[in-house]
C-alpha cells in the first residue's frame, strides 16, 4: 500500500501540534518534524527514496552527503551542499530542496528578500501568541536545522511514531498508510474550534495533552475521553470567575500589560485587603483556577510589603482596576522592574514548580523524607510520578540524610526510630515547598501508611494532627 501525500505548509498551528507541549521550548524540533514529514510523505520533489521499512542509517545515507559524520558528534560544517549545512530559514521559507549556496544567491535578490521578510514578520507575530520571542525566532532561523547529533534525529523519528506518523518495527520505521488529522485538516465548518482542539499546551502533563489530541472528536457518535477535576468554586461565584478571566484575557493583549489594584479576601478571613500586583497567568491547581501574580502580598504590614509572588483564587477576588505604570499606587520596586524590563513571566513559575513539590512555588524548598510499608509501596507508590524530585532511596541513604539534617536530641530520636523500622520498607526523598497545603493534603491522604521522617517540624505537626484525630474516635 502506497504512503499518502503530505504537503501541509508550516503554519504556527501545525508547528504547535508537532511541538507536543511548549512551542517556545520546542520550536526548532517542531520545524524539523515538519521537514521530516515532507521527506517521508511529500511529493516526488521532496520525498526521499527510502526503503520500507527503513532505518536511521538508510535515511542518513540517502539524505546527507557522503562526507557527513557516521559517529555520534554534532556534524561540523563539512560540505555546503550537505543538508546539515542548510539554515532553518532556508527550510522554512525556501522550496525545501535548494542547497545553501543557492539559497544565499536567492537572498541577494531584493524582491526575494522582501518576500522572506514579510513571511518572517507574519510568522513572528503568530509565534508571539505562544511566548516565542522575536529574538529567539531570529536565532533559530540562522541555526543549522539538521546539524544535530544522530541521537537527536533518532528521537525525531520516535516522536513521529508517538504521534502515529510512523510505525516502529524493532530497529526500523515504516510509513503509515493513513496519517492522523493535523490542524490543516479541520475545516472552518467542522464545529470544532482550533483553540479547543489543537492548542493543548496548557496541559502541564504532555501525555494528557496527547490523549486529548487523539480523542477530541467523537468516535461513532460517542465521546470516548472525559476529564473530571475537583472544582470547589461555588456555583454562585462562577459568573465572577468568568468575568475575571475575560478581563484578564483582555489585559494580557495590551502592551504594556498594566498592574492591578486588587481587592482580595484571603481564605478564612472576613476582611478584604487592597493590593497592587502584576498579573502573570492563570493556573488551575487541584481545586480551582488561581491568578499567579507578583507584587504586594496579603497580611503584610506597610513596611513589609516587599515584592513577592502569590496565588489568588479567582472566586476570592472582589474586584480589580488596571493602573498606569506611573500611578502613585504602584510600588517603586515594581515600577523599577517594569522600567528595566525584568517583570516575571509564566516560565519562572514552571521552573520553580519543577524544582520542588507544591503549588506555593514562592516558598523555600525543603528536603522531605518519607517511609512507606512495603505493601503500600508495591501497590500505590512505586512506578508512579508524584514530582520530578520524588525518588526512592535506600535505607542507608535515609539514615545518612537524617544524620546530615538533624542535630542533638532530634537526631538521636530519629536514628533510634529508623533503627526500629524494617530495611525492607520503602523510603522516598523529595523537595517540597515549606508549608504548602497541597503537599500536606497529599500526606494526610496517605495516612496511616506513610511516616514523615524529615523535616522534623512537619513530622511534629502531623503527629499533633494524629493525636487530635485520635481524640475524635477515643471518646
Amino acid at each position: 500500500m502506497s504512503a499518502p501525500i503530505w504537503n501541509e505548509p508550516p503554519t504556527v498551528p501545525l508547528l504547535q501540534w508537532f511541538a507536543r507541549g511548549s512551542l517556545k521550548q520546542n520550536l526548532d524540533k517542531a520545524i524539523r518534524l515538519w521537514v521530516w514529514m515532507r521527506l517521508l510523505y511529500g511529493d516526488r520533489t521532496h520525498r526521499l527514496p527510502l526503503p520500507d521499512p527503513f532505518t536511521y542509517v538508510d535515511f542518513r545515507d540517502v539524505f546527507f552527503s557522503h562526507s557527513h559524520t557516521r559517529g555520534e558528534k554534532i556534524p561540523h560544517l563539512h560540505d555546503l551542499d550537505c543538508p546539515c549545512a542548510k539554515p532553518t530559514i532556508a527550510w522554512l521559507f525556501g522550496a525545501g530542496n535548494v542547497t545553501l549556496p543557492q539559497w544565499q544567491e536567492a537572498l541577494s535578490d531584493q524582491s526575494c528578500q522582501q518576500v522572506i521578510q514579510l513571511k518572517s514578520q507574519e510568522f513572528q507575530q503568530a509565534l508571539q501568541q505562544h511566548d516565542a520571542s522575536p529574538k529567539q525566532f531570529q536565532q533559530i532561523l540562522q541555526e543549522r536545522l539538521f546539524g544535530r547529533t544522530r541521537r537527536t534525529l533518532a528521537e525525531d523519528l520516535q516522536t513521529l511514531v508517538d504521534i502515529h506518523c510512523l510505525k516502529r518495527e524493532e530497529q526500523s520505521f515504516r510509513r503509515v498508510s493513513e496519517l492522523p488529522p493535523c490542524p490543516q485538516a479541520f475545516s472552518a465548518n467542522s464545529g470544532e474550534s482550533y483553540l479547543s482542539v489543537q492548542n493543548l499546551e496548557f496541559f502541564t502533563q504532555p501525555d494528557l495533552a496527547a490523549i486529548a489530541e487523539n480523542f477530541f472528536q467523537p468516535i461513532n457518535d460517542y465521546r470516548r475521553f472525559f476529564v473530571h477535576v475537583e472544582y470547589v468554586i461555588p456555583t454562585q461565584h462562577l459568573d465572577r470567575v468568568d468575568e475575571w478571566q475575560a478581563q484578564l484575557r483582555d489585559l494580557w493583549h495590551k502592551t504594556p500589560i498594566p498592574p492591578l489594584l486588587m481587592q482580595y479576601q484571603p481564605a478564612g478571613q472576613s476582611q478584604v485587603c487592597s493590593l497592587v500586583v502584576y498579573p502573570v497567568c492563570i493556573y488551575y491547581y487541584r481545586r480551582g483556577p488561581y491568578l499567579c501574580a507578583y507584587g504586594q502580598v496579603p497580611n503584610a504590614t506597610s513596611d513589609q510589603k516587599q515584592m513577592n509572588w502569590r496565588n489568588y483564587r479567582l472566586d476570592r477576588i472582589q474586584s480589580f482596576t488596571p493602573l498606569r505604570w506611573t500611578a502613585p499606587q504602584v510600588p517603586i520596586a515594581l515600577r523599577q522592574q517594569y522600567q528595566s524590563r525584568t517583570l516575571p513571566t509564566p516560565d519562572t513559575i514552571e521552573e520553580w514548580m519543577e524544582e520542588a513539590w507544591g503549588f506555593d512555588y514562592y516558598e523555600p524548598a525543603q528536603s522531605l523524607l518519607l517511609r512507606f510499608d512495603r505493601e503500600w509501596d508495591d501497590r500505590y507508590i512505586q512506578g508512579t510520578l508524584r514530582h520530578p524530585t520524588f525518588k526512592a532511596v535506600s535505607y542507608q541513604e535515609a539514615k545518612r540524610l537524617i544524620q546530615q539534617t538533624l542535630k542533638g536530641q532530634d537526631k538521636e530520636t530519629m536514628l533510634k526510630r529508623l533503627q526500629a523500622c524494617s530495611p525492607k520498607d520503602a523510603y522516598y526523598q523529595a523537595f517540597y515547598r515549606r508549608n504548602d497545603p497541597n503537599v500536606r493534603q497529599r500526606l494526610r491522604a496517605w495516612r496511616p501508611r506513610v511516616e514523615i521522617l524529615l523535616p522534623w517540624d512537619l513530622r511534629e505537626r502531623m503527629a499533633t494532627e494524629v493525636r487530635r484525630e485520635w481524640e475524635f474516635y477515643n471518646g
